[in-house]
């Protein structure tokens, strides 16, 4: 029986003054320990020297409370908050409100437990309520070792302020410094009574690359594939369209079909074809038709279902799907045969789509476009060279660009809203390390693809709905009334005019704002606040829409080699084509769609969340070697403790509240972080001058101090 258990057993049996206790076990100091923690757990209480049984009532705000299941979402050193599980298409959506939990009521639940809450309304911002029981266990976890009072501990990343003691058996030869993947040898009724053993070494908290496999790790994201898939794969090690696969297709080999991607891209699923007619223009999206090698019941459809998505990371990639296919017999490489499943529209004259038909077909591009070398056609900079390589598609480019001209000027007309998010390309050495971040440029070749590809993803969306068949849809929802009140606010409190129509803002009221904005000391500060202001996109087996793109009808239909999703919306298009009856499929789909929007939406807020977290740690990685570096910067966003900054690079870092001022500060309207006493502001979009001061690869944080405002307020 440990120390602590001999002295909570003792005080529960009679009251006892700390003399007491100190003549029935010694060990002084660690019995002072022992009885803080047991007071601060709540199990124990102290009056007037006398330590005593704990009443622990239950909080009046807990009586009578509901039970809901939740899962553990953020531990601090002292509470915790716990997020409702929903199922179906309200997984789907937004996060909904999280219950507080009191340390004391945690019952040493870890983030990633499933537990039952009893919960009711309470004074604070969110209900208050307490743990009654751990349903389901998350045992891995991922942290960074540490020694504190000679023992060797983790630090968990979703929790480093309670560090969990690693066994001596099982420390896995880790090192202090090191980023480790941990599971549970014991678990206590609290967190100081866990025990951990060290089961993965991915390497120093101080490298990027290792800390990025922690993060993959960590949600479970697992590049190997099982054995049973890879045997599966093989079978399509160096495959080639055979005379049986073009059966029953109709052979486009003799269009000039060709593709537009990034430079490294290997995974190619989308094609373009485009004509003149006398009505305006035949359009062609051809997609790789995965759905003919991709099916149910095989081993590479359940993990394809399991992994959801592919997961992209600085110099390197997760696939959905094995390279024999991702990279091979799916792509759609130039000059070779390949199967797809094209949407081909007709247009008029005004880019309005007046008809669409979806056909399984062949195809044979003509050459791997690259966006930067098309850009460069069009700025008509490009080499001889390069006009030679593109030779058979120039003019079809051309035509393109006619094209995409009159669509983007639909696309302003009905208010779909271009927001900057600041993307950003890191280069790394042949070591892995980040030696350089440049922010991306769109250029009209992107935004081109970009507006091909949602011409086929509505036609797709419009065919579910006609055919009346279970389908995944791609839903953007209104945004929510108390976000909108927030947003106005923030606008108001810049000096703009944010009058609405009505109660929540057209797309073209909001898509005006940010124009108007583009190119301002403002645009930083509106672009954030309106983003706030949306809803989360996601999945959904109903067509609710998407807000943001102002479209009635939209869906995922042009990446099936690297998103799920669109693999249903293939099959379910496949089987309409094959005549399969509508009430069959409702029958046989109905269901799954539902389960397979929520599964699909989780994945993919899992793979955001770690593309994000990776980015962050390499980020930081880059900034390592210029501490006391002096640098120009920009308010990004304000907090109440302290303001973020960003340089030109997009790297982005925090200024603390304790490098502003020395007094109380307060944040005005979202957009300002004002010191009561001086009056002095930093407001979002207030060009500053700043020196880094730390960094953090591991927790992917940087920290600025403020060396001299740009701006005096």
């Amino acid at each position: 029986m440990s120390l602590r258990e001999k002295v909570l057993k003792d005080v529960e049996r009679r009251p006892r003054r700390y003399k007491e206790l100190k003549l029935r076990f010694g060990q002084e100091k660690k019995l002072q320990s022992v009885l803080g923690y047991l007071v601060e757990d709540g199990l124990i209480q102290e009056k007037d020297g006398v330590y005593s049984k704990a009443t622990r009532p239950v909080p009046a705000t807990v009586k009578g409370g509901k039970t809901v299941k939740c899962v553990i979402s953020k531990l601090a050193k002292n509470f915790g908050f716990a997020t409702p599980v929903l199922e179906g298409d309200a997984a789907a959506g937004d996060k909904p409100a999280d219950y507080f939990i009191p340390g004391r009521f945690l019952l040493g639940a870890m983030p990633g437990d499933v537990v039952m809450v009893v919960v009711t309304p309470s004074e604070r911002s969110s209900d208050e309520g307490r743990v009654v029981s751990i349903v389901e266990e998350n045992n891995k976890l991922v942290g960074t070792v540490d020694k504190i009072d000679g023992r060797l501990v983790l630090l968990p990343d979703r929790c480093p302020a309670l560090p969990l003691v690693i066994k001596k058996s099982a420390d896995g030869g880790a090192e202090i410094g090191e980023k480790v993947a941990a599971e549970f040898l014991e678990r206590g009724q609290s967190h100081r009574d866990h025990r951990v053993g060290v089961s993965q070494c991915f390497g120093s908290s101080d490298n990027a690359k290792a800390c990025t496999k922690a993060i993959l790790f960590s949600h479970g994201i697992v590049k190997p594939f099982p054995a049973k898939v890879k045997a599966e794969a093989k079978k399509y090690e160096n495959a080639e369209v055979s005379t049986e696969d073009l059966r029953g297709r109709r052979d486009l080999r003799d269009w000039t079909i060709f593709t537009i991607d990034g430079a490294d891209t290997k995974d190619i699923d989308d094609a373009i074809s485009l004509v003149r007619t006398e009505r305006g223009y035949r359009l062609g999206v051809h997609i790789a038709d995965v759905s003919h090698y991709v099916t149910e019941g095989t081993a590479l459809n359940d993990e394809a279902y399991k992994r959801a998505t592919s997961v992209y990371t600085a110099g390197a990639v997760v696939p959905m799907l094995p390279r024999q296919l991702s990279n091979g017999i799916c792509s759609l490489n130039p000059q070779v045969d390949r199967l797809c499943f094209s949407c081909i529209m007709e247009l008029d004259n005004t880019a309005k789509v007046i008809d669409y038909t979806f056909v399984k077909a062949a195809m044979r591009s003509r050459v791997k476009g690259v966006y930067t070398e098309i850009n460069e056609i069009y700025a008509e900079t490009a080499s001889k060279e390069l006009l030679d390589k593109y030779s058979e598609c120039v003019d079809t480019l051309h035509l393109m660009r006619e094209l995409y001209e009159k669509l983007a000027q639909r696309r302003a007309a009905r208010g779909c809203m271009e927001i900057e998010t600041g993307e950003a390309k890191i280069v790394l050495d042949e070591n892995g390390r980040a030696i350089d971040i440049k922010k991306v440029e769109r250029g009209i070749a992107e935004q081109m693809i970009e507006e091909f590809m949602l011409l086929a993803n509505t036609s797709a969306a419009r065919m579910g709905q006609k055919m009346e068949i279970p389908f995944v849809y791609r839903v953007h929802e209104l945004p929510d009334p108390e976000r909108v009140e927030k947003l106005h606010d923030a606008l108001t409190g810049m000096g703009l005019d944010a009058k609405f129509a009505g109660e929540l803002p057209t797309q073209l009221e909001l898509a005006k704002l940010l124009d108007d904005a583009r190119g301002t000391p403002l645009e930083r500060a509106v672009h954030i606040n309106v983003l706030r202001s949306m809803a989360k996109a996601k999945y959904m087996s109903t067509p609710k829409g998407h807000y943001g793109l102002a479209l009635q009808d939209y869906t995922h239909f042009t990446s099936p080699i690297r998103r799920y999703p669109d693999l249903i919306v293939h099959r379910m298009l496949s089987a309409v084509l094959a005549g399969v009856p509508e009430k069959a499929l409702k029958g046989q789909y109905g269901n799954f769609v539902v389960e397979a929007s929520a599964h699909c939406s989780e994945r993919e807020v899992l793979a955001m969340t770690s593309e994000r977290d990776s980015d962050d740690c390499y980020k930081a990685e880059f900034m390592q070697d210029k501490i006391g570096e002096v640098m120009d910067a920009t308010v990004s966003s304000v907090t109440s403790f302290g303001i973020y900054v960003e340089l030109a690079n997009t790297v982005e870092g925090l200024i603390h509240i304790s490098h502003l001022s020395d007094g109380e500060m307060s944040v005005v309207n979202n957009i300002s972080l004002v010191d009561v006493l001086s009056g002095k502001s930093y407001r979002i979009g207030d060009p500053v001058k700043v020196r880094l001061i730390g960094v953090s690869v591991s927790a992917g944080n940087i920290d600025f101090e403020l060396v001299a405002d740009a701006t005096e307020k």
